[in-house]
């Protein structure tokens, strides 16, 4: 885990490197029944990449997301983004399976939220709501990934 973790810095610290001066970024704390860390990046003014790593049945899962957003309700700040992508996680137990058991899961997700920027500070808010199904490990649909984002933009 920790091998892992290092490898994960160290690549999104290069990317941030690299691509620094030319994008938008963002990197906080993403808590729902999955509690994790969310980091964004705009490609353009409405594309960008979403990387979640999330906590949750003693292991961690990675997501990676594509999302395009758009004004909302011509509010300044206010956003409106929906896309999807694909997760890999490892757990130590799940509660569909035997609690000896670990399991590895992989599938595909949809996202679909509100994001606000404030003006005055680095920050943004979002809340939105992450479906996934599950097709390897143990298959089924994840209907409860609704989740609030506080983010730091730089």
């Amino acid at each position: 885990m920790k091998k892992f973790l290092l490898s994960l810095t160290l690549c999104v610290s290069s990317i941030l490197y690299i691509n620094a001066q030319d994008y938008e970024n963002s990197l906080g704390l993403r808590a729902g029944l999955s509690t994790g860390i969310s980091f964004k990046h705009f490609f353009s003014s409405t594309d960008a990449a979403e990387g979640i790593l999330s906590m949750r049945y003693g292991g961690f899962c990675i997501t990676g997301l594509y999302e395009r957003h758009q004004s909302a309700f011509k509010t300044d700040g206010l956003y409106f983004y929906y896309g999807g992508g694909a997760h890999l996680g490892f757990y130590d137990s799940h509660p569909w399976k035997d609690p000896d058991d670990s399991v590895t899961l992989i599938g595909i997700d949809g996202i679909i939220g509100l994001e606000y920027i404030f003006e005055e500070i680095p920050f943004n808010i979002s809340l939105d709501w992450k479906p996934a199904i599950n097709l390897g490990g143990y298959t089924n649909f994840l209907a409860d990934e609704l989740a609030l984002s506080f983010r730091y933009i730089f």
